[in-house]
């Protein structure tokens, strides 16, 4: 008698841890998100794989994904798997911007916080082989305050100089102490923040490239000065400068 009420018991016990571990791989399922679907020819063999962003929220803090991923299925059911950092948003864009003739996969992740950082991936999935393809690094800007409540940054890759006027902050900097009757209490920089943005663009010939901003900053985050725009083109491998343009931040 005793033996059955063990035998029945022990059955009891594995119906339960079953059960329970198939609500949870529900529960873990139910909590990845679909942020984009798109279908569209990637490895180039002419038939459209189908390409979905997808995402994993953290269950205590709305509106973050603890986990970024892209998710790509192809005809003859192979999957691919392309995980991405975390982040607050994400985006996806299926372009050729490799000039190879197939489209590549171009992702953005938003960090999150004031400073509004992206993250970028680029890949490949050309002939079915996955392949990260660099994504440009931000320019080299050198910059200093100046004497006369004004501000200069230098483009390592051009070489050009871009001085600000910043009279319209002079109470502010003077409350802060940076400056006094108009000359710098000590050297200070400012702050050269990497990609706000970075996305694809057509030029009127027709090629897409990469363009990115970069913003400045002077003594704080609130504190910008600038915003830096580049482009660039891909070839022989790499990425080049196309482009650079310095606008202000009052336009």
């Amino acid at each position: 008698m005793k033996k059955e009420l063990l035998l029945v018991a022990a059955a009891f016990f594995l119906m339960s841890v079953t059960a329970i571990t198939g609500v949870h791989a529900f529960d873990e399922k139910a909590k990845t998100v679909t942020i984009s679907t798109q279908e569209s020819d990637v490895t180039g063999d002419g038939i459209n794989e189908s390409i979905q962003l997808k995402g994993v929220p953290y269950e205590d803090e709305e509106g973050y994904l603890k986990e970024i991923y892209i998710d790509i299925s192809t005809t003859d059911e192979k999957q691919y798997k392309i995980p991405l950092e975390s982040g607050s948003k994400a985006s996806l864009k299926l372009v050729d911007l490799n000039q190879d003739g197939v489209k590549d996969l171009f992702s953005n992740v938003l960090t999150g916080g004031s400073g509004g950082i992206t993250l970028n991936y680029l890949y490949t999935l050309k002939d079915f082989i996955k392949k990260e393809l660099l994504v440009p690094e931000p320019l080299e800007i050198a910059s200093t305050f100046e004497n006369g409540y004004k501000a200069k940054i230098t483009i390592s890759q051009t070489g050009k100089t871009y001085m600000f006027d910043l009279k319209d902050r002079k109470k502010y900097y003077k409350k802060l102490g940076l400056y006094y009757n108009g000359r710098l209490n000590e050297p200070t920089e400012l702050t050269v923040n990497s990609f706000q943005s970075l996305k694809p663009v057509k030029l009127t010939t027709g090629e897409m490239v990469l363009k990115g901003v970069q913003r400045i900053t002077g003594i704080a985050n609130a504190d910008t000065i600038a915003f830096v725009e580049s482009t660039w083109k891909y070839g022989d491998h790499k990425w080049n400068l196309n482009n650079t343009s310095v606008r202000t931040s009052q336009k």
